[in-house]
């Protein structure tokens, strides 16, 4: 039995990457959102952005952690929860808008899957009609943008975002 164990925890279990200047940078986000959020500027300490920085930390080379699909994906999202939330509210809206948002994003290319969650806010939670452009847009501006500054500035850091001189 602990033979299986072992094998799903190595075959199918994550490697994580202790990397302290990582940790570091996502407290220091955290911290920074919560004081937002605890002076009543507005919502900012979401599950959803919480998922946004670890995917930045750890899973930087990866198709939705890259700025184009993180930051509009997750704007997107968020706008399209915030139309939907003009049509009502609660946990059947909240379905609609996050169906709605994963439909919207993926056919923009803009897959980030925080963007799908991030439509379920406005209708639950009502942050108000802006929250798209006054909240997520800055929040995932300033993550994409510490990310990559952080991967130029410190050595052992994952290269973010990736070159664009390679894709095609």
């Amino acid at each position: 039995m602990s033979h299986i164990c072992f094998a799903i925890v190595r075959c199918w279990g994550t490697r994580p990457t202790l990397r302290l200047s990582g940790y570091l940078w996502v407290a220091a986000m955290f911290g920074v959102l919560a004081a937002l959020e605890a002076n009543r500027i507005g919502v900012f300490l979401v599950p959803p952005f919480a998922a946004t920085l670890t995917i930045l930390m750890l899973l930087p080379e990866t198709p939705v952690a890259q700025p184009y699909a993180l930051i509009v994906g997750s704007v997107c999202g968020a706008a399209v929860g915030t139309g939907v939330s003009f049509l009502g509210s609660g946990l059947g809206m909240a379905v609609l808008a996050m169906v709605a948002a994963f439909v919207v994003i993926s056919l923009i290319h803009a897959y980030h899957p925080p963007g799908v969650a991030l439509a379920s806010i406005p209708v639950l939670l009502h942050p108000g009609h802006w929250f798209p452009l006054l909240v997520v847009l800055p929040f995932t501006a300033v993550a994409v943008g510490s990310a990559a500054a952080m991967s130029k500035w410190l050595r052992g850091w994952p290269v973010y975002p990736k070159s664009l001189r390679n894709c095609c």
